[in-house]
């Protein structure tokens, strides 16, 4: 481990040595100095690593410096670090435990530190501090992913069980008129738990492909065409507002054609469920000077507020769920696009302004071969929609 490794260290630098400390100024700024070479060995670690003499810092690598600030060597580590589990277990000079301390909100409050503290005999400590703010917020996503697919599941799970239960009284299962209303809501919920299942299925596909860089070229302006008559074929009240603006003669991508299907179906699908209705929704296609192929999807609807653009990838987060799932979206639609984007090493960007509209743009390399040469297979998936 690493901060046990130190003992061994600081007596061969002299720093565990009693008749070395002796000798040394009784100032900590001055002590930490009489031994430049145990600074080298803890400035090489990225994380902050301090060392303590009784309660007081004689040490701080540089990465310590940046988080608790330049003026902690020579202070009470209690005060060094502000954390009440710290000073708690930090006061105990002889005690000699090797179970870390959890720090939430040093040095920001949403950053996780793990505090580990080992004595190397000579009347000094280690403090090691251990960066968990990526583990915490991963364990986090996946707490929240839980309870948000349970939820949207038990939703229409519900509603299904209880016109069940209702269409099992003979007075309403004899009703023929009633009999239908029911069945036809039980069968919408159903699709929607279907849609829901396909699209947690697409986004843990497309996540256990994301190291894996597409190798496929594919005719991005062909696969915006095919799926804007398969919109069209598939009926709707605005299949008529679409409207393509192809440029001539862009270059094929880099892709996996049945991924970008997907996310010119959610796009689209987004766009003609927020846009108004009668207004267009406009499929750009350009070629920038940049090696990138541009697709910009534009709708004129309602916009939506700053605040909600920097979330709108995340999954399940709606700006307004009631409409959101009135329309049949399952809250994962963007977040899927993002996966994909990152997938084709690409970028996506959200533009809008509330009463104006919604862009999205989305670049992704181009391919570095012709596209004759390795062009494959029609759209397969166009099921998963937003």
């Amino acid at each position: 481990m690493l901060v046990a490794g130190f003992a061994a260290v600081l007596l061969a630098f002299g720093l565990g040595d009693p008749s070395v400390e002796r000798a040394a100024p009784r100032a900590a700024e001055a002590e930490g100095a009489a031994f430049p070479s145990i600074h080298a060995v803890i400035d090489a670690i990225v994380e902050p690593v301090l060392i303590v003499s009784g309660l007081r810092v004689v040490l701080a690598n540089e990465a310590a410096l940046k988080l608790l600030g330049r003026h902690v060597v020579g202070e009470d580590i209690r005060t060094a670090i502000r954390h009440p589990a710290a000073a708690a277990r930090l006061a105990r000079i002889d005690l000699d435990d090797p179970d870390p301390v959890d720090l939430a909100g040093l040095g920001a409050r949403e950053q996780r530190w793990q505090m580990r503290v080992a004595n190397d005999g000579a009347g000094h400590r280690i403090v090691h501090l251990i960066d968990q703010t990526g583990n915490y917020q991963t364990e986090k996503i996946r707490v929240d992913f839980v309870a948000n697919a349970s939820h949207e599941l038990r939703t229409p799970l519900a509603s299904i069980l209880g016109f069940i239960e209702t269409l099992d009284d003979p007075n309403a299962g004899g009703d023929a008129e009633v009999r239908g209303r029911f069945l036809k809501v039980m069968f919408d919920e159903a699709r929607r738990m279907q849609r829901l299942v396909d699209d947690l299925m697409s986004l843990s596909r497309i996540e256990a492909e994301k190291y894996r860089l597409p190798d496929r070229a594919v005719d991005l302006a062909a696969l915006v065409e095919e799926v804007s008559i398969e919109l069209a074929q598939g009926g709707g009240a605005r299949v008529e507002d679409i409207v393509l603006d192809l440029a001539n003669g862009v270059p094929p991508i880099a892709g996996d054609r049945a991924q970008l299907s997907q996310l010119v179906h959610n796009l689209a699908g987004n766009a003609l469920k927020y846009g108004r209705a009668g207004t267009p929704v406009t499929l750009t296609l350009r070629a920038d000077s940049g090696g990138m192929v541009a697709l910009t999807v534009t709708d004129q609807g309602d916009g939506i507020a700053p605040q909600h653009l920097p979330r709108l990838t995340e999954r399940f987060y709606r700006v307004d769920p009631g409409r959101s799932r009135a329309a049949g979206g399952t809250g994962l639609g963007l977040a899927i696009v993002k996966h994909i984007v990152e997938r084709h090493r690409g970028r996506l960007d959200i533009a809008s302004k509330l009463g104006v509209g919604t862009t999205v743009t989305v670049l992704i390399p181009r391919a570095a071969e012709p596209v004759s040469s390795k062009f494959h297979g029609t759209v397969t998936e166009t099921s998963a929609k937003p």
